[in-house]
């Protein structure tokens, strides 16, 4: 009877890590979508690092911010979705990590001046830090970006 209890508890562990994650990575979205880096920035590990389309490995929640802040501001005109489908997780939730691959689509544009879709593969890694899911490594493969 313990033991079914210790596998149930697992189980419903690995149920509740699962949930947070999807919603990790959905906050990450949210905030990259309205330009909240700080925000952004704030969901990485303190040794996190971020990786897009070969712009180089930023390491830690300070260079990862820096980076953040560089990308064009958010306002009036400005469209920034990044949506994040077909979620694949790996989860060790006795050790506090997990991997996960999501494809993102992305519609990207500047009222009167440019749109863009594109397409992108994320591979990310994550960590229990501080009793939370942090982002530990997000790595964004570009697979096309093009014109409207």
């Amino acid at each position: 009877m313990l033991a079914r209890i210790e596998k149930l508890e697992a189980r419903a562990q690995t149920a509740e890590d699962h949930r947070d994650l999807l919603n990790l990575q959905a906050a990450y979205g949210y905030y990259v979508d309205k330009g909240l880096w700080d925000k952004a920035a704030d969901l990485f590990a303190k040794d996190g690092t971020l990786e897009i389309a070969g712009r180089g490995v930023f390491v830690g929640q300070d260079r990862v911010r820096a980076y953040l802040h560089c990308l064009p501001g958010y306002g009036r005109g400005v469209l920034f979705n990044h949506m994040q489908l077909q979620p694949v997780l790996h989860i060790d939730s006795m050790a506090g990590t997990a991997k996960g691959r999501w494809r993102t689509l992305m519609m990207v544009g500047s009222l009167g001046k440019e749109g863009r879709w594109g397409e992108a593969t994320y591979e990310n890694a994550y960590l229990r830090e501080d009793g939370r899911w942090r982002i530990a490594s997000l790595h964004g493969i570009v697979n096309f970006y093009a014109e409207y």
